[in-house]
C-alpha cells in the first residue's frame, strides 16, 4: 500500500522481503481463497502422490441422491430425506426478519468506496499476479520443498547453541561416545553429521543466491543512486551549515541581549520574592511577642486571629523552613493556653457583672469586652461558656437572699446575733411587718438581678445572630463567585480557542490576562509598609495586613450589636447553622432558668419562714397583702423573661390552699359557737350591718370601710331593710352574712383560690342550715342553750333568717360565676342543691307552726259541746291561741306569709270542727244546734278578721257542714 505512493514501481527498501511483501500479501489479505485457481499446481513429489484430496472424488451429485432402497426415483431430491408425504408449499415470511433491500447496503457502500478507489490505484501501479513468470513460482516453490528439509530448530528465531537442550538436539552425544568398542560406527556417524550439516549449509546458500538474484535489479538500482544520494547529502550538508552560521549572528546580534534583560528580569522578580519571604519570616517571627501583648490587653479575638493567619502562613508560604519546624506546635500550644484564659476570663466577668452592687443604674459591665470574649469562645468552639454563667447565676441568687437577709437582721436591734447564730433562725425571729419588707426587698432585687442578666444574654444572643447572619452572606457570596467563575470560565475557553487559532501560545493567554495581574496584587500587599497601621482593629496583626491568605481567605465585616460597638464578623468561625440556632435556642433558655432559679430560692425562702407554722397564722389582709406582692413578682418575672415560672407560683398555691383551709376552720368553728350560744330571739341590728347590706344592694360584694364618728351615733335597728323588706334576724345570722362576704372578698383578693373557697362556703352555708334545723327544729336548744321550749316565735325567727341567706345566695352564685372559667361553671350547682335545701327547711318550719296549731284544735275541739253560752269556752280559748300565734309571728314573717300561714292554719281549724260537729251529729238544719255552732263560728271569724292583716282573708267557713245526700 505504501507502494502506491511513490513514483517508481521498485521498491527502495533495504530488506530482501520487501518485493514480496508489496506484491504478494495484500492478495493475500483481500482473497485469499480466490488466488487458487490463478497459481498452477506444483508438481508432485513422493511423498504427495499417495496423499487424497478432492480432485480424486469421482462420484457425480445425481448419483450421490439416488436411494436404490426406493420403488421409484423421487420428483425431488428433497423427498429424500423428509419422505414421500412432503408437499412442496409456499413459505410464509418471517415476521422476525427483516426485509433486506440495497438500501440496506448505503452505508456499507458508502464506507467501503474510498478502500475500493485505493485498491484499484494498487492495482494499476503494482503488476498483476497473472503477469509473474510461472517458472519463477515454480522455482520458488521448488527452493521451497528444500528448505523443509532443514529442521526447524534452525529456522527457530532463539536459535542458539550454548543451550543445553538445543546443543544436544543438533549435536548429539550419541556421535563421539568411541567407549565399548564402537569407534568405527561412531566414527561414520559423526561423518555422515557433517555431511548431513554441510548439505543445510548448502541448502540455505543456494536459497540465499537464489533471492540475491530475484532482487539484482534492486540491488543494480540501488547502487546506480548511492551517488545521487551522496551529492544529495552533500548539498543538504553545505545548507545546514550555512543556516546554522545565519541563526550563529542573529542569536548574537537580536538575541543574547533580550535574554539576558529577561534573566535579570527574573533575576530582580526572584530577588523580590526572597525579600518578601525573607521579610514574611521576620514577621512571623514576630508572633509570638504580639501574640503575648495582646493577651496583656485581653484581645482573645485579634490573638486567635493572629495565631490563624499565621499557621496558614506556615503551612503554605513558608512550608518547609526548618527554623519554623516547631512554631506551629507551639502555636498550637498557645491556642489551648489561649482557650484556658478565655474561659477564666468569662467566669471572672460573669462573677463581676453579676456580683457588682444592684444599685448601679449599668445594665450590661464592659459591653466590648462581653463582646470579644463570646466571638473568641465561638470561634474556638468552646460552647460551655454558658454553663459557667448558669452556675454563677445560681450563686448570686444564693448572695442576694443571703445580703438582703444580713442587712434586714441587723437593723433589728431586738435580734442577739451572739445568741442566735444561724441566719436561717434569725430571719425567723421577724415579725410579718420586718419579713414582709424584707421579702419585697429580694424581690425588688431579683427583678434588677434577672433584667441584667437578660441585657448580658441579649448581647451574647445578637453576636452569634450576627455570626448566623454573616454565614448565611458568605453562602450567599459564594454561589454568586462560583456562577462568575463558570461564566469567566466559558469566555476564558473561548478565548483560548481564537489566541490558539492566531498562532499564540495557551500560556502566553494565561500569562497575559491572569498571572501577570495575580503577581502585581501580591508583589503590592507583600510590599506594604510594616509601620503602616492594621488593618482593622488593634486585634489584627501584621501578617494579616502583609499576606495574601489574610486578604482572600480571611475577609472580615463590620457590623455592630445592640449596645453600640463594632464587631468584626470572621469567617473562620467553624461553627454550623444548626449549632448557632441551637446555641441561639440555649440562650434563651438560660433567661427562662434566670426567672426559674429566682422563683425556686424565693421559694426556698417562705419554706424557711414556713416552718415554725408562721404564713399559716396569717389573717386575712396580711395574706392577701403577701398573695399580692407575690402575684406581682410572677407577672415582672413573666414580662421580663417571656415565661411564667410555675414554682413560686405553686408555693403560693399551696400556702393559699392550707390558708384556705384555715380560713373556712375559723369562720365554721366561729358559726358553730355562735349557732350553740344562739337563744333564737331577734336581735338588734347594728348601722355597720345595715351599711354592710346596703354595699350589696349597690352592686358590690365587699366589706365597707369603717366610718369613725358616724356610727356612733346612729342606733341599732330592730329589723334588716334589705331591698325594702323588713328582716327580724338572730345576731348569728348578721354575723353570718359578715362571713360570706369576707369569702367573696378573700376570692377577689386572690383570684387563685375561687373554687376552693366555693367549696368551703358551700359547706358553711350547708352547716348552717344542718345546724339550725338540729337547734330549732330538732329541739336541741332546749340541751344546748337551756331554752325552756321552742316557741313560734323562735320557729318564726329561724324561718325568717333562712328566708334572709336565700334572698343572697343568687348573689353570691353571680359573684362567683364571674370569676369562675367556663370549664368550672358546672361548680355553681352546689349553690341550686342549697337553695331548695333551705326551701325545705323553710317549708318544714311552716308545717310545724301548721302542726302546732292543728294539735291545739283536736285537743279544744274534742271537748266541743253544742250547748248555750254563746260563744262557748273552747271557741274563745281557741280565738285567744289564734290572737298569741298571730302576734307571735305578724312581726317576723312578711304579710303575705302570715296570710298563707294562717289560711293553712283555719283549713286545719274547719277540718277538726267539721269532724267534731259529724261526731255530734249537729247538721245544717236550722235547728238550735245549728244556731249555737253558727253563733260560735260567727265569733271565731270576726276574732280572726279583726287581727291586723286577715281582714281581707277568704275563711270559707261553710265547709264545715257536711252536703246534704
Amino acid at each position: 500500500m505504501a507502494s502506491s505512493h511513490s513514483s517508481s514501481p521498485v521498491p527502495q527498501g533495504s530488506s530482501s522481503d520487501v518485493f514480496f511483501k508489496k506484491e504478494v500479501d495484500p492478495t493475500k489479505h483481500i482473497r485469499p481463497v480466490q488466488s487458487l485457481p490463478d497459481v498452477c499446481p506444483k508438481e508432485p513429489t513422493v511423498t504427495d502422490q499417495h496423499r487424497w484430496t478432492i480432485y480424486h472424488s469421482k462420484v457425480n451429485l445425481p448419483a450421490a441422491l439416488n436411494d436404490p432402497r426406493l420403488a421409484k426415483r423421487e420428483s425431488d431430491f428433497f423427498t429424500k430425506t423428509w419422505g414421500l408425504d412432503f408437499v412442496d408449499t409456499e413459505v410464509i415470511p418471517s415476521f422476525y426478519l427483516p426485509q433486506i433491500s440495497k438500501e440496506h447496503f448505503t452505508v456499507y457502500q458508502q464506507e467501503i468506496s474510498q478502500r475500493e478507489k485505493i485498491h484499484e490505484r494498487c492495482k494499476n501501479i503494482c503488476p498483476p499476479k497473472d503477469n509473474f513468470d510461472r517458472t519463477l513460482l515454480h522455482t520458488h516453490d521448488k527452493s521451497r520443498t528444500d528448505l523443509d528439509q532443514v529442521p526447524k530448530i534452525f529456522m527457530k528465531p532463539d536459535f542458539a547453541l550454548d543451550d543445553s537442550l538445543t546443543f544436544n538436539s543438533v549435536l548429539p552425544w550419541s556421535h563421539f561416545n568411541t567407549a565399548g568398542g564402537k569407534g568405527n560406527r561412531d566414527a561414520a556417524s559423526s561423518k555422515l553429521l557433517q555431511e548431513k550439516l554441510s548439505h543445510y549449509l548448502d541448502i540455505v546458500e543456494v536459497n540465499i543466491a537464489h533471492q540475491i538474484s530475484l532482487r539484482s535489479e534492486a540491488f543494480f538500482h540501488a547502487m546506480t543512486s548511492q551517488h545521487e544520494l551522496q551529492d544529495y547529502l552533500k548539498k543538504t550538508s553545505q545548507a545546514v551549515k550555512m543556516l546554522r552560521d545565519k541563526i550563529a549572528q542573529i542569536d548574537k546580534v537580536m538575541c543574547e541581549g533580550p535574554l539576558h534583560i529577561l534573566r535579570l528580569a527574573l533575576t530582580r522578580n526572584n530577588c523580590v520574592k526572597v525579600y518578601n519571604k525573607l521579610k514574611l519570616m521576620a514577621t512571623v517571627h514576630q508572633t509570638q511577642p504580639t501574640v503575648q501583648v495582646l493577651l496583656s490587653t485581653s484581645e482573645f479575638v485579634g490573638a486567635l486571629d493572629l495565631i490563624a493567619t499565621t499557621q496558614e502562613v506556615l503551612q503554605q508560604e513558608l512550608q518547609g523552613i526548618h527554623s519554623f519546624r516547631h512554631l506551629g506546635s507551639q502555636l498550637c500550644e498557645l491556642e489551648k493556653l489561649i482557650d484556658k484564659m478565655m474561659i477564666a476570663e468569662f467566669s471572672s466577668y460573669s462573677h463581676s457583672d453579676l456580683n457588682r452592687p444592684l444599685e448601679d443604674d449599668r445594665q450590661i459591665l464592659e459591653e466590648e469586652r462581653l463582646v470579644s470574649l463570646v466571638f473568641g469562645l465561638l470561634k474556638q468552639r468552646k460552647l460551655n461558656f454558658l454553663e459557667i454563667y448558669s452556675e454563677e447565676m445560681i450563686i448570686t441568687a444564693k448572695n442576694i437572699i443571703k445580703q438582703c437577709v444580713i442587712d434586714k437582721v441587723s437593723q433589728i436591734e431586738d435580734i442577739d446575733t451572739d445568741a442566735v447564730m444561724k441566719l436561717a433562725d434569725q430571719m425567723r425571729m421577724l415579725n410579718f411587718p420586718q419579713w414582709f419588707d424584707l421579702l419585697k426587698d429580694i424581690f425588688s432585687k431579683f427583678t434588677v438581678f434577672l433584667q441584667r442578666v437578660k441585657a448580658t444574654l441579649n448581647i451574647i444572643h445578637s453576636v452569634v445572630l450576627s455570626v448566623l447572619d454573616k454565614n448565611q452572606r458568605t453562602r450567599e457570596l459564594e454561589e454568586i463567585s462560583q456562577q462568575k467563575n463558570a461564566a469567566k470560565d466559558n469566555s476564558l475557553d473561548t478565548e483560548v480557542a481564537y489566541l490558539i487559532h492566531e498562532g499564540m501560545f495557551i500560556s502566553d493567554a494565561f500569562s497575559e490576562s491572569e498571572l501577570t495581574p495575580i503577581a502585581i496584587d501580591t508583589t503590592s500587599q507583600r510590599n506594604a509598609s510594616p509601620n503602616s497601621e492594621p488593618c482593622s482593629s488593634d486585634s489584627v496583626s501584621e501578617p494579616e495586613c502583609t499576606t495574601d491568605s489574610s486578604s482572600s481567605k480571611e475577609q472580615t465585616s463590620s457590623s455592630a450589636t445592640p449596645g453600640g460597638a463594632d464587631i468584626m464578623v470572621n469567617e473562620d468561625m467553624k461553627l454550623t447553622d444548626l449549632e448557632l440556632g441551637k446555641l441561639a435556642n440555649t440562650i434563651q433558655e438560660l433567661v427562662y432558668s434566670a426567672s426559674d432559679i429566682c422563683h425556686d430560692r424565693a421559694v426556698k425562702f417562705l419554706m424557711s419562714r414556713a416552718k415554725d407554722g408562721f404564713l399559716e397564722k396569717l389573717n386575712s389582709t396580711e395574706f392577701i397583702t403577701l398573695s399580692r406582692l407575690m402575684e406581682t413578682f410572677i407577672l415582672d418575672t413573666e414580662q421580663i423573661c417571656g415565661r411564667k415560672s410555675m414554682s413560686l407560683l405553686g408555693a403560693l398555691q399551696s400556702q393559699a390552699n392550707k390558708f384556705v383551709n384555715r380560713f373556712h376552720e375559723e369562720r365554721k368553728t366561729k358559726l358553730s359557737l355562735l349557732l350553740d350560744n344562739e337563744r333564737w330571739k331577734q336581735a338588734d341590728v347594728p348601722a355597720e350591718f345595715q351599711d354592710l347590706v346596703d354595699s350589696i344592694s349597690d352592686g358590690k360584694i365587699a366589706l365597707p370601710e369603717k366610718k369613725s364618728g358616724a356610727t356612733e351615733e346612729r342606733k341599732p335597728a330592730e329589723v334588716l331593710i334589705v331591698e325594702g323588706q323588713q328582716y327580724a334576724v338572730v345576731g348569728t345570722v348578721l354575723l353570718l352574712i359578715r362571713i360570706i362576704l369576707e369569702y367573696c372578698q378573700c376570692v377577689d383578693n386572690i383570684p387563685s383560690i375561687t373554687t376552693d373557697m366555693l367549696t368551703r362556703l358551700s359547706d358553711l352555708l350547708k352547716y348552717f342550715n344542718s345546724r339550725s334545723c338540729q337547734l330549732v327544729l330538732g329541739a336541741g336548744a332546749l340541751q344546748v342553750v337551756g331554752l325552756k321550749t321552742i316557741t313560734t316565735k323562735n320557729l318564726a325567727l329561724s324561718s325568717r333568717c333562712l328566708q334572709l341567706i336565700v334572698h343572697y345566695i343568687p348573689v353570691i352564685r353571680a359573684h362567683f360565676e364571674a370569676r369562675l372559667q367556663p370549664k368550672q361553671y358546672s361548680m355553681l350547682r352546689h349553690f341550686d342543691h342549697i337553695t331548695k335545701d333551705y326551701h325545705d327547711h323553710i317549708a318544714e318550719i311552716s308545717a310545724k307552726l301548721v302542726a302546732i296549731m292543728d294539735s291545739l284544735f283536736d285537743k279544744l275541739l274534742s271537748k266541743y259541746e253544742v250547748k248555750a253560752p254563746v260563744p262557748s269556752a273552747c271557741f274563745r280559748n281557741i280565738c285567744k291561741q289564734m290572737a298569741k300565734m298571730h302576734e307571735a309571728i305578724f312581726d317576723l314573717l312578711p304579710e303575705e306569709q302570715t296570710q298563707m300561714l294562717f289560711l293553712r292554719i283555719n283549713a286545719s281549724y274547719k277540718l277538726h270542727l267539721k269532724k267534731q260537729l259529724s261526731h255530734l251529729n249537729v247538721i245544717n238544719d236550722g235547728g238550735p244546734q245549728n244556731g249555737l255552732v253558727t253563733a260560735d263560728v260567727a265569733f271565731y271569724t270576726g276574732n280572726l278578721q279583726a287581727l291586723k292583716g286577715l281582714k281581707d282573708l277568704d275563711l270559707n267557713m261553710a265547709e264545715i257542714w257536711e252536703q246534704k245526700r
